[in-house]
């Protein structure tokens, strides 16, 4: 279990790091589904160790939620799109430009969303509330100029 957390923290940990009372639980369903295999080997100190490996129907199943629909809360967005942006290696690039094109598009309306409520002529927000709406409409468009960036680079891979 120190081994996958520590990998996990390797590769995701910008993102998220696991604790062990969620991992092994996490692990249990993913072999229960069929998405990992495992191995148990017996090490030379007697001790018992898990190895783990991602099944073709894990890989099919990754893919099928790195192209999920995103939620509707903006709050979950940032996370979840990270998330799967990070991980669209896994997918060919078809799948990709689905992705890209899902999130620059959810990008877009939570922007959109932002600048709706900055823009209120009758909306009573304060100082703080102008500030961190601004930013926010920031953070949208470095966010969609990322995404267009990576469709630019998935359009040329493709000759």
């Amino acid at each position: 279990m120190y081994a996958i957390q520590k990998r996990i923290g390797e590769i995701f940990g910008a993102f998220t790091i696991p604790s062990f009372g969620a991992l092994k639980p996490a692990l249990n369903r993913l072999e229960e589904k069929g998405a990992l295999t495992s191995r148990k080997i017996m090490s030379d100190g007697g001790k018992l160790s898990i190895f783990y490996e991602i099944s073709k129907n894990g890989l099919s199943e990754l893919k099928r939620l790195l192209l999920e629909s995103f939620s509707d809360n903006p709050l979950q967005f940032f996370s979840n799109a990270r998330i799967k942006l990070y991980c669209a290696d896994v997918l060919d690039q078809n799948e990709r430009k689905r992705l890209f094109f899902a999130v620059k598009s959810k990008a877009m309306l939570f922007k959109s969303f932002a600048q709706n409520i900055l823009s209120d002529e009758y909306n009573q927000t304060d100082f703080y509330q102008k500030i961190i709406l601004d930013n926010t409409i920031c953070e949208y468009s470095n966010f969609i100029t990322i995404v267009e960036g990576l469709e630019k680079d998935n359009a040329g891979n493709s000759k």
